[in-house]
């Protein structure tokens, strides 16, 4: 549908909602830093339709203020309305607007995932004068509806439920009535009149209503987990020296005191809160709602504790009271390198989460080191001074890993060489450059380049090394760094810990601070092993720089195509890494040179 329309609702009062909707209207709330017209208008831009209108009525001039200074703006015709006409009055209010071709109308408080080209196309198959999207929800269900998916009536004994998302034939306009009105009256006369309404089960598909404070909370914590997170905390957000957990979203200008608490926290824009505990609430500039956690947070609670983790890998990881039981879909090779590293690494002394019991089912119980990665500690602790203390502490745990005697320990670990190496780069081809960038690469014509990187990588000395050494793989406990994901752990060049990370795709550190940092582990490691040859290290580093690079985006590729598609948000600063790794190597690798310009 080439001339498709769209309309979002956007007057309601929110009462529901309030006291958030007495400070911001109902469309306006935040979500995660977005807020909820924004994420709604995202997913009708993917559309492409030709022109999208919105109504407003309850703080009509906040809304048009925010569309005005959106990118949103030219493709929005704006429909105020002096009071709120109703879902059927505000579309005979943009009658003009709308005539002329089918229409997608969505209110502006669902958040959902459901596939709205399904929608289309079931509304373009059917020839009716209106397509609905439905949804199994007995706490709303009033819709009934035959057997071929056509609406029959409103009442009570409806199995289904609206899910505030519709597509209608302009006909649809020319019977509803002037003035406020409910559009649930004008479908009813619909059917008086023989037209058709067609429905579309959406069961199954993520929905929420963010209408009263529970729904809006589970919304929060929902887009924060499909972003691969469990917090967002805005990039002006004060928050230095405060113990999170669970799922937590701080709103732009909010600041919380050092010294606090929080536990599945949504702090409102522009709140400073005081150092206390605060769990399970909703923050205002002058109110607490708090929210019972299993009716936000249900879907994560299961008889096997509640879900936590957010990674790539196929693992479940779930908190108990005694501790994180991590289970594997049946018991592979990497449950069993997990243990048997996780015995190694705690007879090393390296900081690694304490092994209190396992199965051979799969199924093995870990020391609960709490929700606080480097990543995350990142968000808040924004001074040199901190982020310098934080990485100090990851180096320290490193230099333990690095400086293990490998001829006197014996480690139970592989070797991470040439052919492994080779594989990386073939990865990086075939998940990223060929899966994600659609580009057709003859792999034969890098082969001599990829070959003597992958010899240049082999070259140098060797310890155990993580592999995946990175921001999101280290926890914060009590100051301390703790290495978590280690299963893939072999004996190779250590300086691909470092690249991964001082060179981290999913933290930018500045130069300084990187060379900072770089010339302390340097230290650490000349002060506690004396084979230790930092020439060779520094020599090292561009290659494996571009090696990893090219692993990293890879695995991005690859887990997005798996459906973890957030991974993708991480391929800029891969990228750009990537070409900037390529700068300084030019001469040796014109071949992969020439790709990565492509790129």
């Amino acid at each position: 549908m080439n001339n498709l329309k769209a309309f979002i609702l956007a007057a309601g009062l929110g009462e529901r909602l309030r006291p958030i909707t007495l400070h911001i209207p109902k469309a306006l709330v935040p979500i995660a830093g977005r807020p909820a017209i924004e994420i709604v208008l995202n997913r009708i831009k993917g559309l492409s339709p030709l022109r999208i209108g919105i109504n407003a009525s309850y703080k009509r001039d906040i809304i048009e203020r925010w569309l005005k200074e959106s990118p949103y703006y030219k493709d929005i015709e704006f429909f105020p309305e002096p009071y709120a006409l109703g879902t059927g009055g505000a579309l005979k209010n943009a009658e003009g607007f709308l005539e002329g071709s089918d229409f997608i109308v969505h209110n502006s408080d669902i958040i959902s995932d459901i596939e709205m080209s399904l929608l289309i196309e079931r509304h373009k198959e059917s020839g009716s004068i209106a397509t609905l999207a439905v949804h199994r929800k007995p706490e709303f269900n009033n819709l009934i509806i035959d057997e071929r998916g056509f609406l029959r009536g409103i009442n009570k004994e409806g199995d289904f439920a609206f899910t505030g998302i519709a597509i209608y034939s302009d006909r649809f306009l020319k019977i509803l009535p002037a003035g406020a009105s409910p559009v649930t009256e004008t479908w009813l006369r619909a059917l008086k009149m023989g037209f058709n309404i067609s429905t579309i089960d959406v069961t199954g598909s993520y929905w929420a209503d963010i209408g009263t404070p529970s729904r809006y909370a589970s919304a929060v914590f929902y887009e924060i987990q499909n972003r691969g997170q469990t917090r967002y905390i805005s990039p002006d957000t004060i928050c230095k020296d405060v113990t999170m957990s669970g799922f937590i979203s701080l709103e732009r200008g909010s600041e919380v005191e050092k010294g606090s608490t929080l536990k599945n926290v949504i702090v409102l824009e522009g709140v400073k809160i005081r150092s206390n505990r605060y769990e399970n609430t909703i923050i205002g500039r002058d109110f607490h709602l708090d929210f019972n956690e299993k009716d936000v947070l249900g879907s994560l609670l299961s008889d096997d504790g509640f879900l936590i983790g957010t990674g790539g890998s196929g693992r479940r990881y779930y908190r108990v009271s005694e501790g994180v039981i991590m289970k594997c879909p049946k018991p592979d090779e990497d449950f069993y390198r997990h243990i048997e590293y996780s015995k190694f690494f705690l007879r090393q002394n390296v900081p690694v989460p304490r092994l209190l019991r396992y199965d051979e089912k799969g199924e093995a119980l870990f020391e609960d080191l709490g929700d606080t990665t480097l990543y995350n500690a990142l968000m808040c602790e924004k001074d040199d001074a901190s982020i310098i203390r934080l990485y100090e502490s990851a180096l320290y745990t490193l230099r333990r890993l690095h400086t293990i005697d490998i001829a006197k320990e014996r480690p139970p670990f592989a070797l991470f060489d040439y052919d492994h190496f080779r594989w990386e780069t073939s990865y990086f081809l075939d998940r990223y450059v060929r899966a994600i960038r659609g580009i057709d690469i003859d792999e034969a014509s890098l082969e001599g380049d990829l070959r003597g990187l992958a010899q240049r990588a082999d070259s140098f000395p060797k310890g155990i090394v993580h592999r995946d050494f990175q921001s999101q793989n280290i926890m914060i406990k009590d100051k301390e760094a703790v290495i978590i994901d280690y299963q893939g752990a072999k004996i190779g060049p250590i300086g691909y810990d470092i690249v991964s990370i001082l060179w981290d795709p999913y933290y930018r550190l500045s130069a300084t601070l990187r060379e900072r940092l770089l010339d302390f582990y340097i230290s650490i490691m000349k002060a506690h092993s004396p084979l230790f040859d930092e020439s060779a290290l520094r020599e090292s580093l561009p290659y494996l720089r571009l090696q990893r690079h090219m692993q990293a985006l890879g695995a991005y590729g690859n887990l997005s195509l798996k459906g973890k598609r957030y991974f993708l948000r991480y391929v800029p600063e891969g990228l750009r890494l990537l070409k900037e790794d390529i700068e300084g190597l030019r001469g040796q690798y014109p071949a992969l040179s020439a790709l990565i310009d492509r790129l």
